[in-house]
């Protein structure tokens, strides 16, 4: 296996990333090739389709050894479920499978050719293996089932950010910053109204807590990180 390109998003961590990829489209990431395979026409047609598919690696929960079952965020941290039930990063390899929207490709970059997409669940530098377009007819399985995930309620956090700490971020920024935090990034064992909680997305640290269903953030700061998706 070899590694073609890594993405950059604004996520520096694995606190923040969503759950899934395409729950959020205003979350933007930067495909970009190594130098081996920066040749336009390996991606020559792909303008043409609306989603493609990212074969990745869960560069971080790598682990010499594996377990045959695991506990699935969704289920609250509490039930262990087969492994290959799930899409936990600890698998026995680690390779993780996204499907995102393809906004453009830029060819003539400095590293070009370079593919910018939405809705990623990739922390920043994750190395790709392979890229395949998204087809419909046969992709999208309207009659398919979601095993117990469905059986599980998802609800959107009420997200407050007071006028003085959203003032000066870029809207496109603070929009995903908003529906980040309206899929609650928290583990689903940590439930204390009490604690303030932060991450970091983009050149950004956001300090938030969480009472009920209502988030409230309690600061936004500028970090260093001189890399950004924009």
């Amino acid at each position: 296996m070899k590694v073609i390109a890594t993405i950059r998003t604004g996520f520096r961590s694995k606190f923040g990333v969503p759950r899934q990829s395409g729950l959020l489209e205003s979350v933007k990431g930067t495909i970009v090739f190594e130098p081996g395979y920066r040749d336009p026409s390996a991606l020559r047609g792909l303008e043409e389709f609306s989603h493609i598919w990212i074969v990745w690696e869960f560069s971080q929960a790598i682990r010499s050894e594996w377990s045959p079952t695991v506990r699935p965020p969704r289920l609250g941290g509490n039930v262990r479920m087969g492994v290959f039930a799930t899409r936990s990063p600890f698998r026995p390899n680690p390779i993780g499978l996204s499907c995102v929207r393809l906004e453009g490709i830029d060819l003539k970059g400095p590293d070009g050719p370079v593919i910018h997409v939405s809705g990623a669940d990739l922390v920043d530098g994750t190395p790709i293996y392979d890229i395949k377009p998204y087809i419909p007819y046969t992709d999208c399985r309207t009659d398919a089932s979601g095993g117990f995930t469905d059986s599980v309620d998802m609800h959107a956090l009420d997200v407050t950010v007071p006028p003085d700490i959203a003032a000066g971020i870029p809207a496109g920024t603070l929009q995903a910053i908003r529906d980040i935090l309206s899929q609650d990034p928290r583990p689903r064992y940590q439930q204390d109204p009490e604690r303030t909680y932060s991450f970091e997305y983009d050149r950004y640290n956001i300090r938030f807590k969480v009472v009920a269903d209502k988030l409230s953030v309690e600061g936004i700061t500028q970090t260093r990180h001189e890399n950004s998706t924009r």
